[in-house]
C-alpha cells in the first residue's frame, strides 16, 4: 500500500516558547568566549496541552493507519499461533523479541551492542558496557509491559527507574523527572545554541498530566494516538536522560493497554531505526505544528515491525524445532528438554543460570548441557574449566542476521 504524501496535513497546537536566562553554572570549566556566549536570554520550549486534542486525518492517512494496524495485529495473532506449542516456548520467545525491541531502541540512541553481547550481560559474563546499558533498556521494556494495565505518572517514572538504575552515573535520578533545564546540541555550557531546549523543569509535571490525560482516551486510533503521546512525550523531555528509550517504551505501553497487542513487544523501534534521520524530522515537525510525519512514521514502522517481526519469529521456530529433532530418542523426562525453549529467550547460559530460572540441581544441569552439547544443539565457547559458557549459535545466526536485515533497510533508506 502506497503511503500517504507527505503533504498531507494533521495539524496539532505548535509549541510555543519562553525567553529565560542562563549563566554557565560551572563557568571555570569553559572558556571565557564560550562563557560570554551561554550567558543571557535564551528560549526554552513551551508544549502545547493535548489532552482535548481532536486530529483531523485525511482519507489517505486514516486508510494507511488502519493497513499499519491490521499488520499489527496480524503479527501479534501470528506470534500466538507460533509460539502457544507444546512445550510452551511462549515466555522465552516473548523474551527475545522484547530484548530485540531493546537493542533496536538503544540504537536510535547511539548504543550499539550485539545479540551475543547483550545475553552474556543477562548471566553477568562480558564486559560490554553498551550491553549492561542496553539491558536496562531490556528492564524498561519489561516494566512497560508489565504496568501497561494502567498507564499513569507513576507507572512512566517506574519504567525509567528500570531503565537508569542500570546506566552509570545516572542512578540517582532513576525515575525522578529533572530538576535542571535539559537541551539538544551543541553547547555544553548552556542551551543558547542548542538545536531543541526542552520546556523548563517547572513545566515538567503539570505537561505530564496533560499527556497521560491524552493517553486514557478511548475515541482515537490507536497508533494516531501511540505516535502523538510519543511526540509529545519526547518534546517534554521529562528526564535528564532516557527519554528517547522511555519514550519508545511507554509506545510499547500504550498499545498493550489498548489491547491492539498482548503476546510481546512489537519491533517497532527497529521500523524507526530503518531511517533515524527521518524519525527525528517529524519530532520536530510535530512540535512545529504538524503530527503528519510522526504518524506516518508510526505507520511504517508497524509494517516494518510487522514483517520483519514475522520472520523473526518464523526462523526462531525453526531453530527450536531442529534443536527439538536433534534431541530426538533422549528420554521424555530429561532436564534438556526442559533447557531447551528457555535458549530462545537466553541463548547463552551458564549452569547457575539454569539452577537459577529452571530450579535445576548442579548435577541436572550439568547433565543437561552435556546432552545438548552431545547432540549438537549447544557450544561450549569458554574452554575453561570452571564457570563455562555454552551457546546455541542458531539462535544467535537469527539474531544476528534480523540485525543485519535492519542495516540493509536503513542504508536504503
Amino acid at each position: 500500500m502506497a503511503t500517504p504524501s507527505d503533504s498531507a496535513r494533521i495539524s496539532v497546537d505548535e509549541a510555543s516558547s519562553e525567553t529565560l536566562d542562563w549563566a554557565p553554572r560551572a563557568p571555570e570549566m569553559f572558556s571565557r568566549a564560550e562563557v560570554a556566549r551561554q550567558t543571557g536570554p535564551y528560549e526554552a520550549t513551551v508544549t502545547a496541552p493535548i489532552a482535548m486534542w481532536s486530529p483531523q486525518v485525511s482519507s489517505d492517512d486514516s486508510a494507511d493507519v488502519e493497513d499499519a494496524t491490521r499488520q499489527l495485529v496480524a503479527f501479534d495473532q501470528h506470534a500466538r499461533r507460533a509460539l502457544l506449542t507444546d512445550d510452551a516456548a511462549l515466555g522465552p520467545m516473548t523474551a527475545i523479541l522484547l530484548r530485540t525491541e531493546s537493542a533496536s531502541s538503544s540504537q536510535i540512541e547511539q548504543l550499539t551492542t550485539s545479540a551475543k553481547q547483550l545475553a552474556l550481560a543477562e548471566i553477568d559474563e562480558g564486559d560490554k558496557t553498551n550491553a549492561l546499558t542496553v539491558i536496562g533498556n531490556v528492564r524498561a521494556m519489561e516494566a512497560a509491559l508489565a504496568l501497561s494495565d494502567e498507564i499513569s505518572e507513576d507507572s512512566i517514572l517506574q519504567m525509567h527507574a528500570a531503565l537508569m538504575r542500570h546506566q552509570p552515573g545516572f542512578e540517582h535520578v532513576a525515575g525522578l523527572y529533572r530538576q535542571e533545564q535539559v537541551w539538544i546540541g551543541p553547547g555544553d555550557a548552556g542551551p543558547r545554541r542548542a538545536e531543541f531546549v526542552a520546556p523548563h523543569h517547572g513545566r515538567v509535571p503539570g505537561a505530564m498530566s496533560d499527556l497521560i490525560r491524552f493517553v486514557e482516551r478511548q475515541d482515537i486510533s490507536v497508533l494516531v494516538q501511540v505516535a502523538v503521546a510519543h511526540a509529545q512525550f519526547e518534546t517534554i523531555h521529562p528526564f535528564v536522560d532516557g527519554n528517547g528509550r522511555t519514550g519508545r517504551a511507554l509506545a510499547q505501553s500504550i498499545l498493550r493497554n489498548k489491547g491492539l497487542v498482548g503476546s510481546t513487544a512489537v519491533p517497532i523501534s527497529a521500523g524507526l531505526l530503518v531511517n533515524t534521520g527521518r524519525y527525528f524530522a517529524a519530532l520536530t515537525d510535530f512540535r512545529a505544528g504538524d503530527a503528519g510525519p510522526i504518524v506516518r512514521e508510526f505507520a511504517r514502522a508497524s509494517r516494518i515491525a510487522a514483517s520483519t517481526g514475522t520472520r523473526l519469529v518464523d526462523d526462531l521456530v525453526s531453530q527450536l524445532d531442529e534443536s527439538r529433532s536433534l534431541l530426538a530418542g533422549v528420554r521424555a523426562d530429561a532436564a534438556a528438554w526442559k533447557v531447551l525453549p528457555a535458549l530462545v529467550g537466553q541463548p547463552a547460559v551458564t549452569t547457575k543460570h539454569l539452577m537459577n530460572t529452571l530450579g535445576l540441581g548442579e548435577m541436572a544441569a550439568l547433565r543437561a548441557l552435556d546432552t545438548l552439547t552431545d547432540r549438537g544443539v549447544l557450544t561450549e565457547t569458554t574452554g575453561r574449566g570452571r564457570n563455562r559458557v555454552w551457546q546455541h549459535r542458531g539462535i544467535f545466526d537469527v539474531l544476528d542476521g534480523y540485525a543485519e536485515q535492519i542495516r540493509r533497510m536503513a542504508a536504503r533508506g
